[in-house]
């Protein structure tokens, strides 16, 4: 039975999400960056975290519908908070991933009350001018609307070489689909990554942190989850793994990355 799609309605805006599970315990999960809305993934991100089920009622969350000419990290996380808010969570278990880990990131500065532990995977607390150059060649190739050109540089840049050769003529089959609104949001979003810098404020944070990071991060590079650890690292509440060989997406090709969370929001 497929998984549906439902929609949070504010005073401003509507945000689609769905969600799976029947434990007691919430998890949001708030995705990276993606050329085209993972809503249509449901089913196999559902699938992928089969094993947090029973444990867990668990959300993933969309962007806002209908996005704003210009709009920030910042500017997602107050939207994301205000859905939760609309939807009655607080005290979640917090994943984001890349972009949603930013997102994340301001969402437990800033309205600590939502977050009873958060989990970082190839995130950033400070996106550097050169750690921005690999989305500002994917907003190019989308402006220039290669549809082609930005599926199939967005997975070489995120996945590990082996990973990418077998995933390219499934990316070259979804470049079809894509429409020019989706190239317009994308671009939206990646913008508003530019700049990106809470990394002065870490010390803020009250939940236990999880940083997953990847040494060949392509798109981030290790730096940035290296420069989250050395905010936190003195804490006893805070856990940082390193992984090799995975790529940036290690979220979604490393077979234990389920398990580490688990086990972290479990401890």
């Amino acid at each position: 039975m497929s998984i549906p799609i439902e929609t949070v309605r504010t005073d401003t805006f509507t945000m689609d999400f769905f969600r799976f599970g029947r434990g007691s315990r919430t998890l949001v999960i708030l995705p990276g960056l993606s050329v085209q809305s993972v809503m249509p993934a449901a089913d196999a991100v559902a699938a992928a975290y089969q094993t947090l089920q029973d444990e867990f009622t668990i959300y993933l969350f969309d962007r806002r519908s209908n996005l704003p000419p210009v709009y920030t990290v910042h500017d997602m996380a107050r939207d994301t908070a205000e859905a939760f808010r609309a939807l009655g969570l607080e005290k979640v278990c917090l994943f984001g991933a890349s972009q949603g880990g930013m997102i994340a990131l301001v969402i437990a500065l800033e309205y600590p009350e939502l977050v009873d532990k958060l989990v970082l995977g190839s995130s950033s607390a400070h996106v550097r001018e050169e750690q921005f150059r690999v989305l500002e060649s994917w907003i190019g190739l989308a402006a220039k609307k290669d549809r082609a050109g930005l599926y199939l540089a967005f997975g070489r840049e995120i996945y590990p070489p082996e990973v990418f050769e077998q995933a390219r003529e499934s990316l070259l089959r979804a470049a079809e689909t894509v429409t020019d609104a989706d190239l317009a949001r994308f671009i939206i979003l990646a913008e508003g990554t530019r700049d990106f810098n809470v990394l002065p404020e870490l010390g803020r944070i009250r939940c236990p942190v999880l940083a997953l990071g990847v040494y060949e991060d392509r798109v981030l590079d290790a730096d940035a989850t290296m420069e989250i650890a050395e905010k936190l690292d003195e804490r006893p509440d805070f856990r940082l793994y390193m992984y090799i060989g995975y790529g940036h997406a290690a979220f979604d090709t490393a077979p234990d990355y389920r398990e580490r969370i688990l086990r972290f929001l479990n401890s």
